[in-house]
């Protein structure tokens, strides 16, 4: 059975920072393209940054210089530091794993973040 469970999210004040993690299992992590969506109330969910499993990253312009996507393949787990976050930053964030072989995609639940003073 294939999990992904986001932790990590919470209320911050704008400027701060937090650090959500991805814990994959069932899967063969290697074998999957990473990534962080989010979601904000009323809009769509968006692409936030992709890693591949050959660590190549990518990030929207809205969050660069201020989010670093890391993986650990060993641990099955991802990461997502966020700093000098911004009220617009408010959503829930969401992990996805994408089959490099197929077109099969997993999510996780989300985890809430809340920027805010």
């Amino acid at each position: 059975q294939v999990q992904l469970v986001e932790s990590g999210g919470g209320l911050v004040e704008p400027g701060g920072s937090l650090t959500l993690t991805c814990a994959a299992s069932g899967i063969t992590f290697g074998f999957y393209d990473m990534a962080w969506y989010r979601q904000a109330p009323g809009k769509q969910r968006e692409l936030v940054s992709r890693l591949s499993g050959g660590g190549i990253a990518d990030y929207i312009d809205d969050v660069k210089g201020r989010f670093t996507v890391s993986r650990d393949d060993a641990a099955n787990m991802m990461y997502l530091r966020m700093t000098n976050l911004k009220t617009r930053d408010t959503a829930v964030y969401y992990c996805n794993a994408a089959s490099i072989f197929s077109h099969t995609t997993h999510w996780g639940q989300g985890t809430q973040v809340t920027v805010s003073s």
